[in-house]
């Protein structure tokens, strides 16, 4: 009988001029990008934690700590190639990714087919078994007010 576990990922991270907005790891033309220790890719660590919660293997920051000078602007993707390897180590197949970003601007339709690309060619699966929705805050709170940008997701497994 085959295992299946699923996990659960989400990242915020303020929004800052001069600041490129990288998700998924594609580049999305904007004024605000966001801000943090690496590149700040929201969808790629909210997907890095889900897929480490579905493998009970602990959180991003105990794999790539903020406090390390190695990940000081360091490409997300790395995040992924290196937690799909961890996942799989245990015995794992990767069956599904469901994420959404939520950003109240700039609008992001356009760039649901190359982030979903990208995110499924650096986890090693089909197109298909990546999902990305986009949502606005409907103008409340930070993320509504422009501040912050938040990701989620969930990781389905199997072993």
């Amino acid at each position: 009988m085959n295992e299946i576990r699923t996990g659960m990922g989400w990242d915020v991270h303020r929004l800052a001029a001069g600041r490129p907005l990288i998700l998924g790891g594609v580049t999305v033309p904007s004024e605000l990008g966001l801000d943090g220790h690496s590149d700040a890719d929201i969808l790629s660590h909210a997907i890095t934690d889900a897929l480490l919660g579905a493998a009970a293997l602990g959180d991003i920051g105990m794999h790539f700590p903020d406090t390390d000078p190695k990940w000081k602007d360091a490409d997300s993707l790395q995040f992924l190639v290196r937690t799909a390897e961890l996942v799989r180590e245990c015995g794992f197949a990767i069956l599904h990714i469901d994420s959404t970003v939520i950003l109240q601007q700039p609008k992001l339709k356009d760039f649901r087919q190359p982030i979903r690309e990208s995110v499924a060619r650096t986890l090693g699966v089909e197109i298909e078994q990546v999902s990305v929705k986009f949502k606005t805050a409907e103008g409340v709170g930070p993320v509504g007010l422009s501040l912050s940008a938040e990701a989620q997701a969930i990781a389905t497994l199997a072993r």
